[in-house]
């Protein structure tokens, strides 16, 4: 499970690994004197910023070695997130790169200017539907200039698949809204042309793991398509199968990785992920992740594989991501302190008894430093994260959980304190956010990552959330863990753990800036007369909204009109932590008993539908705001030094200077999918 940033600003990352003229560098080492620029430039909806590696000068040859390994294997993989996103965008890409390089006309007119932040937008989203809202991205240029500029380059591109650019087909990359069809009103490329939900569903109802208890995460690792004989079955994503050109070359980085592992368990738990990346192997993707579990010791970790389901709207297939950490052995050390108390907070939960866990079992945690990141975890970043997915491995073996820190301090570092100022109600709400947002910010993350995803239990005999909660599972999830992080977060336990100074002040400042992010200030990055699709905007309001409602005859949250402009002002924080915990009970009520309907009627009451004329009035009070709404980092590149013999003697870190050269070294040099797959 992800936690993205849950205030106003997405954080977004996109994975960078090119090489080109010393000039269009810049070096952390030769400008060491100089403030770092955080800034690469801005376009569109979207800030391109720059993140730094701190501990890397701390790290041995050999564990650098590693870490240039496992970003090497990650990005092996960029094309997979590209087509598993929309079955032309590999095409689409490559047209718009070649009219990128090679056009040599005006480039001083709109609609040329137009057509660089359309590629930009591409770039950034991994294809034509946006990272975040998942509509279509609309060219600001006309299909007749697009053509002018095919001819102009000698660019092929199939007049059908130019129409698509324009028109309204394929227009939602994940779709909700089931009167249209889960699967037929979304472009993602997990399912063939004419296959039904319910198809799907009896297909995967038929599979039966060997062990209940243990069930497989079935369709996990494929696409589901019709032979020629009419019957349903999977193109796995393995070697030799679909994908199979970029998974050899990731299994290539692995297996030089293993080499230079730190410890026994951590080379064992490579071995298995090669293995599973080689035969598709569900049972062994099971073996992996519990030997990924037990490799604690070492200094270096990573995520790898096909793992979040975010992107599936019926939620049973995993989008490709990596990403490559550092342990932050200073902030680590203090957030050690939340994984050991694990089983207080579980313990002192409002769950049903029936529903808390006895014993809760091996949750890590730590802040990690970033050094590199891809698929689905660039150019869209999480600032935290908790796996495996799986609840039965959860329930057994526990989660690791990571807080991104040096993707949240270059965030902090690089916004500003405009929106703030507008949206908040009063002076105290501003004094609060300026003092504690940021110890909340990462407060919050750690509750709802480690005690969060952690918590609760699934009924006897009752199915896994794909299963029983469908495309309700995700939002659910991250709504749910949301709710542990909220009702600990105003808690005297953290106070007496040392984990903060006032623990009743930053837990206000807390409520005060999810209950403003869920109820209005999110409502930035919808389009006018757009519903909210993405699970985690999707929690943040259907929690919000929910305790706004069952407050309202308290007065717990008060809206408040002054001056044509609308607040939210908490009036009473205990009764509000109070609520919280009613639905904390209730979402994991849902869960642990799959009840479908309670779920359902949960998100569409609260967390789908928009107050359009507070959505037109947000819009237009961020209208002063120069700052794009998305935030997005390019990851600095790994450049190994080899002596005569070639062996590596160092590994530098360099920074990239602009987006766009990145992005055409990075299509050029990992380019290793079909454009067809």
């Amino acid at each position: 499970m992800k936690l993205l940033k849950s205030f106003t600003v997405l954080i977004a990352t996109s994975v960078i690994s090119f090489a080109n003229a010393q000039e269009n560098k810049t070096s952390n080492k030769s400008n060491d004197s100089a403030p770092f620029s955080y800034v690469v430039e801005q376009f569109a909806d979207i800030n391109v910023l720059r993140y730094q590696i701190s501990s890397w000068d701390n790290l041995t040859l050999k564990e650098k070695e590693l870490v240039y390994y496992l970003t090497e294997a990650g990005t092996c993989g960029r094309d997979i997130m590209w087509d598993q996103h929309y079955k032309y965008n590999l095409k689409i890409r490559k047209a718009l790169e070649s009219i990128y390089a090679q056009y040599k006309g005006d480039k001083r007119t709109a609609d040329w200017k137009n057509f660089e932040v359309y590629l930009k937008r591409v770039w950034f989203s991994n294809g034509i539907h946006h990272h975040y809202s998942n509509d279509k991205i609309k060219p600001a240029f006309s299909k007749d200039y697009f053509n002018e500029l095919l001819k102009a380059t000698k660019t092929s591109l199939d007049p059908t698949i130019v129409a698509i650019l324009f028109n309204e087909v394929d227009s939602k990359k994940v779709n909700l809204d089931e009167s249209k069809g889960l699967i037929a009103g979304s472009a993602i490329n997990f399912y063939e042309k004419g296959i039904t939900e319910k198809e799907a569903e009896v297909f995967y109802a038929n599979k039966k793991s060997p062990d209940a208890s243990k069930p497989y995460s079935y369709g996990l690792n494929s696409k589901l398509i019709r032979n020629k004989k009419g019957q349903l079955e999977e193109k796995i994503w393995k070697s030799g199968g679909m994908y199979g050109a970029a998974i050899d070359k990731i299994i290539y980085w692995l297996e030089k990785a293993k080499t230079v592992a730190e410890n026994q368990k951590q080379a064992d738990a490579l071995g298995l992920l090669i293995s599973y990346y080689k035969t598709g192997d569900l049972k062994t993707w099971d073996d992996y992740n519990i030997a990924w579990l037990q490799a604690t010791d070492g200094n270096i970790d990573y995520i790898s594989g096909f793992v979040e389901v975010y992107n599936d709207p019926l939620g049973y297939r995993g989008s490709y991501e990596g990403v490559v950490q550092i342990k932050d052995f200073d902030m680590s050390a203090k957030m050690e302190v939340v994984s050991k108390n694990a089983q207080w907070f579980e313990d002192n939960s409002p769950l049903m008894p029936e529903h808390k866990k006895k014993n809760v079992v091996g949750v890590s945690y730590k802040t990690v430093v970033v050094a590199g990141e891809s698929g689905d975890s660039s150019p869209s970043t999480p600032i935290g994260v908790n796996l495996p997915n799986a609840d039965w491995i959860r329930a057994s073996y526990g989660s690791k959980s990571v807080s991104l820190g040096n993707i949240i301090d270059a965030y902090a570092k690089s916004g500003g304190k405009g929106k703030l100022l507008e949206f908040a109600n009063d002076e105290e709400e501003i004094a609060l956010a300026q003092k504690y947002a940021e110890i909340g910010d990462k407060m919050h993350t750690a509750l709802h990552e480690v005690i969060g995803h952690a918590s609760g239990q699934i009924n006897p005999g009752v199915g896994t959330p794909k299963e029983t909660l469908k495309s309700y599972a995700s939002t659910l999830e991250e709504g749910r863990a949301d709710l542990v992080g909220l009702y600990y977060v105003y808690n005297p336990k953290l106070q007496e753990l040392g984990l903060v100074d006032d623990w009743k002040k930053l837990g206000m400042e807390s409520y005060d800036g999810y209950i403003r992010n869920g109820l209005m200030t999110q409502l930035a990055r919808l389009e006018i007369g757009s519903n909210v699709e993405e699970a985690h905007m999707r929690n943040r309001q259907w929690v919000s909204a929910w305790v706004f409602e069952k407050g309202q005859k308290e007065n717990v949250i008060e809206k408040i009109s002054r001056d044509g402009k609308t607040y939210f002002n908490i009036n009473n924080y205990e009764r509000l932590h109070e609520l919280f915990g009613e639905l904390l009970r209730e979402v994991q009520r849902i869960k642990s008993e799959g009840d479908f309907v309670a779920g359902k009627n949960l998100v569409e009451n609260y967390g789908v539908k928009v107050d359009q004329v507070l959505h037109a009035e947000v819009l237009e009070r961020c209208k002063q705001f120069t700052a794009a709404p998305y935030n997005g980092f390019v990851n600095p590149v790994l450049v190994p030094k080899k002596d005569a013999k070639g062996v590596i003697i160092a590994i530098e870190v360099e920074q990239p200077k602009t987006f766009a050269e990145q992005m055409m070294y990075y299509s050029k040099n990992y380019s290793y999918l079909p454009l067809e797959n």
